[in-house]
């Protein structure tokens, strides 16, 4: 039997839920729970409420699907904050 096509959609992650799932709101109007995985999941990328995300989901359960990549905010960073990567109030300097 050879393996089915997944299919992608794009959404808005509504609700943060444990156990690291997520309530995903899909472009089309669907609202569905889906989990990370892969790439997304061994690199430890945060996904919090409000993110865009693509997920993955079988064609046999259109309730579920898998996180498989978070797009970055196209939103301009303040001007004046801290830069990237910078220590925030001293809690990792060496004594």
């Amino acid at each position: 039997m050879a393996k089915e096509e997944l299919i992608q959609f794009e959404g808005l992650v509504t609700e943060i839920l444990p156990d690291a799932r997520y309530r995903v709101q899909l472009d089309t109007g669907h609202e569905i729970v889906a989990y990370t995985a892969g790439k997304m999941k061994k690199n430890r990328i945060k996904t919090l409420a409000g993110d865009r995300v693509t997920v993955e989901m079988s064609p046999y359960d259109l309730e579920k699907g898998r996180l498989i990549f978070r797009h970055k905010d196209e939103r301009p960073s303040t001007p004046g904050g801290p830069p990237r990567g910078a220590a925030r109030g001293g809690q990792f300097r060496r004594r």
